[in-house]
């Protein structure tokens, strides 16, 4: 791993670490909105504190009150729920390796605290987040300018690179720290075992319907 890239031990979001940190409600429990207090329903919109680099859990008019990047002095901005296949990516080997991602999942997204875009994979070790080479990720962006749209800090670019297959897709941020999260609390030894794959599996089934994509194959 080059000297860009972060510690490969434990390294995980202030995001992640929030969420994996909260604990667990009953299921009469309320929840309730970050912001305002006031109740919301169990699926809610979700807002980036930019500089902390925490996600908060929002009612719909808190939601939409940062929708607009610079509200509140640019510390705020809302998750969009946009998801988008992208078939036109193409990541080789030669590319990934180029990345430096050691894992064939991973969330690929500009931080606007640190400047750069990172990357934020599972790992044996927890979830991991890597600065890009600064040579890497341009050059890729160049050869797929439809990269360039992606929102910085609350969009994401989801890749799930397997044998003979490649997938890609445009995914709000907080589906990233779901991802990572469920894989932090189900992976077992090396290789993850069979439950955590099996969720990964489920996860890109979801991905792929909100996309409006019916298959792999599809998304290729």
């Amino acid at each position: 791993m080059s000297a860009d890239s972060a510690d490969p031990r434990a390294v995980f979001p202030q995001a992640l670490r929030d969420i994996l940190a909260r604990p667990p409600r009953e299921a009469t429990a309320v929840e309730r909105c970050e912001m305002c207090g006031t109740d919301i329903p169990a699926e809610h919109g979700h807002v980036v504190n930019i500089a902390a680099r925490t996600l908060l859990c929002v009612c719909r008019p808190c939601y939409l009150l940062f929708v607009t990047r610079g509200a509140a002095g640019g510390r705020f901005l809302s998750v969009p729920e946009r998801y988008a296949a992208l078939p036109g990516v193409s990541l080789d080997a030669s590319a990934w390796e180029e990345l430096e991602i050691p894992v064939g999942i991973a969330c690929i997204f500009h931080n606007s605290a640190l400047g750069r875009t990172v990357a934020l994979y599972p790992s044996p070790a927890g979830a991991t987040e890597s600065v890009l080479s600064l040579d890497a990720w341009p050059a890729i962006v160049r050869a797929h300018p439809e990269l360039d749209a992606l929102l910085p800090d609350v969009e994401a670019l989801l890749v799930r690179r397997q044998a003979g297959s490649l997938e890609c897709y445009v995914v709000p941020i907080d589906a990233c720290y779901e991802l990572v999260g469920r894989l932090r609390l189900e992976w077992r030894g090396f290789q993850g075992g069979a439950d955590a794959w099996r969720s990964v599996d489920a996860f890109f089934a979801r991905v792929r319907a909100r996309a409006g994509i019916a298959s792999v194959a599809e998304a290729r």
